[in-house]
């Protein structure tokens, strides 16, 4: 087994885990200013990575916000679908359009109308 590089001890040490806190910390606010002078929406990718910066390394914030997803699953699913990748975004769109399963095979009910 290898030692860890210096860049692996460096990011997982304590005092550049705070400094990363901090960071996320004040890229929120940052983000928000930002947002009110852009036209574009950079101040929503900007404040997404504060939270994850501040989610990524507080025990603290992950709880707090386990918390509050479970309390709250609309937040949950935006933030789901949110952090969702292309090909996974398409998967979950499908299989959400895709119908729901019915009791009786429609192809052979002969009450059922025609599908066209």
């Amino acid at each position: 087994m290898s030692r860890p590089s210096f860049l692996d001890l460096l990011v997982r040490s304590e005092p550049f885990r705070v400094f990363q806190i901090i960071l996320g910390i004040l890229l929120m606010p940052v983000a928000f200013i930002v947002g009110l002078i852009s036209p574009a929406p950079i101040g929503i990718v900007i404040f997404g990575a504060g939270v994850a910066l501040v989610l990524r390394n507080s025990r603290w914030a992950r709880r707090r916000y386990l918390f509050y997803t479970r309390h709250h699953p609309r937040v949950r699913r935006a933030v789901d679908i949110g952090l969702m990748r292309g090909r996974n975004r398409a998967r979950g769109r499908a299989r959400a359009d895709a119908p729901a399963a019915s009791l009786t095979n429609t192809a052979t009910d002969p009450t059922s109308p025609t599908m066209p």
